[in-house]
């Protein structure tokens, strides 16, 4: 029988090659599964033998010694795939995490950002300077298209269509999707543009669209401080992030009617279990227009 040394080391091989997971992500696997290995091996047993009772008395730990919630279903989501490969490789006859619930997260719904909101700190900016008039493109683009920060910051210039309205974005995954992108957008880019070209660009980022001062592209960290910078010169007391206007994108296009598959495609989700979170966005304000609205709501008088 293998050694649970090789059998981790085969395992690793399977997250890297057939699961095609990044180091990150396996590293992080890799810990939780070992809180599983010093909890099997404290109980003196084989991680291939244990049971489903075992398991509940190792989550009963996890949650003793004050792990949330929200790790506790991180952990048993690591250990499931764990002995998914188990099975798959024939180490096991059964897997014991099959009946193995992971723990119900109540949902945090992000903050998002009002209309005016948005116009607010898109007003915060001086268009007088380059670096003003790249912010206003850059995120009036982050709205009207819905990327994500890194989409953002690898958009190239022969990625944007204007006669078409689309512009073409790389996702997770090196996977391409098409975006619809408002005349707004449009219009801004095309100022920062006049004043791109005046720019010494840095080799390699000729097709880069937003770069910094330098001519080198911008990184995700100064999306986050300029985003940041503006909310505050907004008075803006939310968290406002590169990801809230995505957020709000989502949101605002559903509030006006959006078909959710459509919002799905448009923000690059592969699961429309994904996308589904803005719909507890708009349940709230469906909620409050019926509270509001409904005739059985009403005091009788």
């Amino acid at each position: 029988m293998p050694a649970q040394e090789d059998i981790y080391n085969r395992y690793k091989t399977y997250l890297r090659l057939e699961k095609a997971l990044s180091a990150n992500t396996i590293e992080a696997y890799l810990t939780d599964l070992d809180k599983l290995v010093r909890f099997v091996e404290s109980e003196d047993k084989d991680i291939r033998k244990i049971t489903y009772d075992d398991l509940q008395q190792f989550v009963a730990q996890l949650h003793d010694i004050g792990i949330q919630a929200r790790s506790q279903a991180r952990i048993i989501s690591g250990i499931k795939s764990f002995y998914k490969f188990l099975l798959l490789d024939g180490y096991i006859e059964s897997d014991p995490t099959e009946l193995l619930e992971i723990p119900k997260i109540g949902m945090k719904l992000p903050d998002v950002l009002s209309v005016q909101e948005i116009d607010r700190i898109l007003d915060t900016i001086d268009l007088s300077t380059p670096e003003g008039q790249r912010n206003r493109a850059m995120l009036e683009v982050l709205y009207s298209c819905g990327l994500r920060v890194s989409e953002l910051v690898g958009l190239r210039i022969s990625d944007v269509y204007p006669e078409e309205g689309f512009i073409r974005v790389e996702g997770k995954g090196s996977k391409q999707r098409l975006v619809p992108i408002s005349q707004t957008a449009l219009r801004e880019i095309k100022n920062y543009l006049y004043y791109r070209g005046m720019m010494v660009v840095k080799k390699g980022a000729e097709d880069i669209l937003f770069l910094n001062r330098r001519g080198a592209p911008l990184t995700r960290v100064m999306v986050f401080y300029v985003i940041k910078q503006h909310a505050e010169l907004a008075g803006i007391h939310k968290t406002v992030s590169p990801h809230t206007f995505r957020h709000s994108f989502a949101t605002h296009l559903l509030e006006g009617g959006a078909n959710l598959r459509a919002i799905q495609e448009m923000l690059g989700h592969e699961s429309i279990t994904t996308t589904e979170i803005y719909t507890h966005i708009d349940r709230e304000s469906l909620r409050k227009e019926i509270l509001e609205h409904h005739p059985r709501n009403r005091e009788r008088n």
